[in-house]
């Protein structure tokens, strides 16, 4: 009988693998993420700011790699 497991480091420890569930505890961490810039509120009184505001939210976005680029 085999077993192939979800999970795994390849040989070399470069790489994990993830096919289950990562579950985080509370307390734990995670380092190295990527993280986005402050969004400050919006303030917009009409569409075209509710618009400018979005977009910026969107390109901090997509700048840190949460987001594909267009």
């Amino acid at each position: 009988m085999s077993y192939n497991t979800k999970n795994y480091t390849e040989q070399g420890g470069e790489k994990t693998v993830i096919g289950g569930v990562l579950e985080i505890k509370e307390g734990a961490s995670v380092t190295g993420l990527p993280v986005a810039g402050n969004q400050a509120d919006s303030t917009a009184t009409d569409v075209a700011g509710l618009v400018t505001d979005f977009n910026a939210l969107l390109a901090k976005l997509k700048a840190v790699g949460l987001m594909e680029t267009d």
